[in-house]
């Protein structure tokens, strides 16, 4: 397909941006000179992007890609946030994709290459940036490898987002299961670069990560809206063995939460335990994915109720807990009958399993209590071995309140 679209084909994808493409497809007929099946792909591509790439979505001067590039790329507030981590001269996207990442680093730094071996995704892109304006990116129609292997350039970054599917399409949860394998690449990423910004999948093991790399200086668990995107690596020229870690949630107002920990402060860290208190305090999910299962409790003086639920409670309200706090209505056995009592007729309430024999589904069974309502049930394990429910109401905190940076050696208050 040329570019840019002719106009009869760009009136056709705005008139139909928030139709159902299969019905599309099925009406192709009725558009004999238009090349309906790419447009409708067009139209299926913008409608991916609209939540993660809202402008680009927006933007009827550039072309997508088949939907499953749009999906692995990264969304507009990850890839600025990763473009804030790096500065220079000249950085190389080696795994550049739909070009998001190399964009935004575009902001930041003076030179960036973006090197693809899709020919096609490398026409696109090249396309794009010009259509936004973008005049610092040379693109590459090339593999990582070969391109490294060829460049005479020496990069202050360069920045990988290795494939995370085998040729089966299996999900796979190693580096050396990635293509390009980074840790076999090492030696040349760290001969062309000072430093390299890694991107990985939250389903990799961060512990095998840092041990198989060996020169991680730092980590981000990323967190968008309390779900883990991705996971980040800085690797520099000398050996680490216990980077700082950045546990980082992003939040839909714009404020972010961070804790930071790492292995040693994590295992100096004692907790104490008490059974729930005024309070309960759920962390959200990137500190729990950056491993902070002590150090998160003993940070904001909290008590836990049982080493292997990682739910923290208190008598003193810590309003600036990277995570969602409750007030503790009652304590009670797993029991529907009593539980119901403080559920209204239509017994509904909001229910998590933590250290608790039943899922989610098989305690809703097991009591009837169905999905919704304004309560809050924590189906756990208490210090004593004992299996609970805790019934809470949830806690709304306003944002300039709950932004916050804390360290886990660090007492916020007190």
């Amino acid at each position: 397909m040329d570019y840019p679209l002719p106009e009869a084909a760009r009136r056709y994808v705005a008139a139909h941006l928030h139709d159902d493409p299969a019905h599309l497809a099925l009406q192709a007929r009725r558009h004999p000179g238009l090349p309906v099946p790419e447009l409708v792909r067009q139209i299926q591509a913008r409608q991916k992007a609209r939540a993660k790439l809202p402008a680009w979505a927006d933007n009827a001067d550039l072309i997508f890609p088949p939907a499953l590039s749009v999906e692995q790329a990264s969304s507009a507030r990850t890839a600025a946030f990763k473009a804030g981590l790096v500065e220079g001269q000249r950085l190389a996207d080696l795994t550049g994709g739909f070009g998001a990442d190399t964009a935004h680093f575009a902001a930041r730094v003076a030179q960036v290459d973006y090197v693809e071996r899709d020919p096609k995704l490398v026409q696109i892109v090249a396309y794009n940036m010009a259509q936004l304006g973008v005049a610092n990116v040379t693109v590459h129609a090339a593999d990582a490898v070969a391109f490294l292997k060829s460049t005479p350039h020496h990069y202050d970054w360069l920045y990988l987002d290795p494939a995370r599917r085998d040729t089966a399409a299996r999900k796979i949860f190693l580096l050396r299961d990635c293509e390009p394998d980074v840790v076999k690449l090492l030696p040349l990423l760290l001969h062309k670069a000072d430093k390299v910004l890694l991107k990985t999948s939250p389903m990799l093991d961060i512990e095998h990560a840092v041990l198989g790399l060996g020169h991680v200086r730092r980590l981000w668990v990323l967190a968008v809206d309390n779900e883990v995107k991705e996971v980040l690596y800085e690797l520099g020229q000398e050996p680490a063995i216990d980077p700082e870690r950045h546990a980082l949630n992003l939040r839909r107002d714009g404020t972010q939460q961070e804790f930071r920990l790492n292995r040693a402060r994590e295992a100096r860290a004692t907790p104490r335990y008490a059974e729930a208190q005024q309070f309960l305090y759920e962390p959200n999910a990137a500190v729990l994915k950056a491993g902070a299962f002590r150090s998160i409790g003993t940070a904001f003086e909290l008590l836990k109720l049982h080493q292997h639920s990682h739910l923290y409670t208190s008598d003193v309200l810590r309003a600036d807990f990277p995570g969602r706090i409750f007030r503790v209505l009652a304590t009670e056995k797993a029991d529907g009958t009593t539980l119901k009592a403080y559920l209204g007729p239509e017994a509904r309430a909001h229910v998590t399993t933590r250290n608790f024999p039943d899922s989610v589904a098989d305690f809703r069974r097991r009591t009837g209590i169905r999905e919704g309502g304004d309560i809050y049930l924590f189906a756990t394990t208490d210090l004593r071995g004992r299996l609970v429910v805790l019934v809470c109401e949830k806690i709304v905190i306003s944002a300039s309140t709950t932004e916050s940076s804390v360290d886990a050696e660090r007492k916020p208050l007190g």
